[in-house]
């Protein structure tokens, strides 16, 4: 934002160096870019953050400096005199139809204006903030919209047909001929302001070239108007037509200052062009309601500052900021915030704002400022172990976008069948859906690693999807997931899964598992997980639909987890176990059993039959004769460790555990032990 010396000075008294003043500035949030003399006249560049729109124009700046000052701020009036025997209402009409973009559009007329060459002073303003003049009327526009930061556009009237203003959305593929003479093509999200045949203006970018002031004009149609940030950084995005009027757009101007802009180019433009200002304005919307009430508590400044600023202080500077200050109590203040602070909604910004007028060098560097580590949270315990896990699997962690092109989704998701939501907008070339599952574009990043020749890579990513609701009528849900893909064996995979697992859960927590089925994995080889009766995730090989999909050639063993069933399930302080001083003894057991019978299983029932005395089931192997056991047969050898904390087994003890294992394998399993 490019400030005037001399524009400045008409409305705060500056009794300081311009440096010293860019200084201040910088201390209390508008960083100093440079300082430059321009034509005699002083102009300071400042980086306004996009929050602080009211400091885009001459008034908002000068309505910090008057508070760091400590001067008084004087503004233009913007006193129109109106003509009673000419009404706006019988001039123009506006019809509002999308009203969700423009909330609000008001309209003034002037008629018998003279066009031709700007006074010195308001040539001179503008050219020291790089702008070149025009003529008397497009230069007025101008020079508000500096001054004030609220754009405003004139028309020619005699151009608007039907003598009525239209504001609605453009039809798809509509042109549309801007003051630059490139013709545009629009589509339905674009804000258009239309007259009775054709599209007039891009709403909030730029005007028409069919419309524009020239020479030969005489009757003026003067525009003000809000409308909705996203609708106008959408428009100068697509089109690539940015402009002083859009960045202001996009950052919200003070929809209460909306009249005043009106008021005050109605005033120049007949200061210096003549003619006659019909009465009255025509006005789609009415003005935004109040920020709401701040509670403010005083004792939040020593909390947050550490140190002590006296109330009246305190008063004075929100006061001179513009907020309206009353007393609730002896140490709490009701604070609401000025139309153009709209960034000031919480206590902790009415702080921030004491703190940069006060000064930031008021505050000592000793300034005691207690501090309270915060706990560190269930879901950063899951997520530290789960990348420790898999660091020492060697596994590499990603990054893709939220994002995926249609034939990424097509693959499906496991965790939802419903139809993925989409943006309005690409957010990528070619990609608008919200992914519904990890794996298809952390697939993709495996697959460009192959074609870098990282055949191997293996890859995890943790984020979020996006689930459509169970009906139209229920919200979406954003759900944490843990994401895997490896080029390793399916067993190792699934290894992965319950080493993350065990690192986050209890010993006493049991991971149940059963067979899956999806067209996103390869039939027979997808395993459904779960953790205390939550659905915990999916492993399995991708199939040969998915693996084309993506462009994956090799094999690829994939799996990914709810995080919010691990956070769930979470022990969030490890149990160290006493290691026994004991002996242990082993035994081994060889099963024959149905094929279709899962380890798991197995090892849920020997957990059970065993007892407190067993410590470990470890499966070794299995083997398949179908000669000797039959069809639909296997034989699965397993080890039992059985060890006491305080004493030393006897084998009459661990005789009748094994016993007990046996005898429940056959009855729970069908299992029968192979001599």
């Amino acid at each position: 934002m490019l400030v005037c010396w001399e524009w400045l000075e008409q409305y705060v008294r500056l009794d300081v160096k311009p440096d010293d003043l860019a200084d201040r500035f910088a201390m209390s949030g508008l960083n100093h870019e440079s300082t430059t003399q321009v034509g005699g006249d002083v102009v300071i560049d400042l980086e306004v953050t996009s929050n602080r729109c009211d400091c885009l124009g001459h008034i908002g700046v000068a309505r910090e400096a008057s508070v760091l000052l400590g001067q008084g701020l004087c503004l233009p009036p913007a006193i129109v005199k109106e003509d009673p025997a000419l009404k706006a209402s019988d001039l123009i009409q506006v019809e509002n139809r999308f009203a969700e973009a423009c909330p609000r559009y008001t309209a003034r007329v002037l008629q018998g204006v003279k066009i031709g060459p700007s006074p010195e002073w308001l040539v001179r303003r503008l050219s020291a903030i790089g702008i070149n003049s025009v003529n008397n009327v497009v230069d007025v526009t101008n020079y508000v919209m500096m001054e004030c930061g609220q754009p405003l556009h004139a028309f020619d009237l005699d151009q608007i047909q039907g003598r009525k203003i239209i504001v609605r959305p453009a039809a798809k593929d509509e042109k549309f001929l801007a003051i630059d003479h490139h013709t545009y093509e629009l589509d339905e999200q674009t804000v258009v302001i239309a007259d009775a045949q054709r599209a007039v203006a891009l709403g909030g970018v730029m005007g028409g070239a069919e419309s524009e002031v020239s020479d030969s004009t005489t009757n003026l149609l003067i525009e003000a108007a809000s409308f909705e940030p996203l609708a106008i950084r959408r428009t100068a995005r697509r089109l690539k037509l940015h402009s002083p009027s859009s960045f202001r757009f996009e950052r919200r101007p003070d929809p209460a200052g909306l009249d005043w802009a009106s008021r005050r180019c109605c005033e120049l433009i007949l200061q210096v062009a003549g003619g006659k200002l019909a009465s009255g304005v025509v006005d789609t919307g009415a003005n935004h309601p109040q920020l709401e009430p701040i509670v403010f508590r005083l004792n939040q400044l020593l909390r947050v500052l550490g140190i002590t600023i006296p109330t009246s202080e305190v008063v004075r500077i929100l006061s001179s900021l513009g907020c309206e200050v009353s007393a609730l109590d002896a140490d709490t203040l009701r604070v609401i915030a000025p139309s153009w602070r709209r960034d000031v909604t919480r206590e902790i910004d009415l702080i921030e704002e004491v703190a940069r007028i006060y000064g930031y060098d008021q505050i000592p560097e000793d300034a005691v400022v207690p501090l309270t580590v915060a706990p560190t949270r269930p879901k950063d315990i899951v997520l530290g172990r789960v990348r420790q896990v898999l660091s020492a699997y060697g596994v590499d962690e990603a990054i893709t976008p939220s994002v995926v092109p249609a034939h990424q989704d097509a693959c499906g998701s496991p965790w939802s069948e419903r139809e993925a939501l989409s943006t309005d907008t690409p957010l990528l070339e070619g990609a608008r859906l919200l992914r519904r599952s990890l794996l298809p574009s952390l697939l993709a990043a495996r697959s460009w690693n192959q074609t870098q020749a990282g055949r191997d890579a293996s890859l995890y990513e943790v984020a979020n999807v996006y689930l459509p609701g169970d009906d139209q009528a229920a919200l979406p849900m954003e759900r944490s997931m843990l994401a895997l893909v490896t080029g390793q064996d399916l067993l190792v995979a699934k290894g992965l899964v319950e080493d993350i697992a065990a690192s986050c859960m209890s010993r006493e927590t049991a991971v149940v598992s059963a067979a899956y089925d999806h067209p996103l994995f390869q039939r027979g080889t997808a395993t459904r997980y779960d953790l205390n009766g939550q659905l915990l995730g999916f492993v399995g090989l991708i199939s040969k639909s998915t693996s084309k999909a993506v462009g994956v050639t090799a094999s690829t063993a994939v799996a990914e987890l709810s995080v919010e069933t691990l956070i769930g399930a979470l022990e969030e302080i490890r149990r160290s176990q006493r290691v026994s001083p004991y002996p242990s003894i082993t035994r081994d057991l060889n099963f024959v059993l149905d094929e279709s019978l899962r380890w798991a299983q197995l090892e849920s029932m020997c957990r059970t039959s065993g007892g407190a005395l067993l410590q470990q089931v470890e499966y070794r192997e299995t083997y398949r004769d179908e000669k000797k056991d039959g069809a639909g047969k296997k034989r699965v050898l397993l080890s039992l460790v059985f060890q006491s904390p305080d004493r030393t087994l006897t084998s009459a003890e661990v005789d009748a555990a094994v016993g007990q294992i046996i005898a429940d394998c056959q009855t729970q399993c069908g299992g029968q032990l192979l001599g």
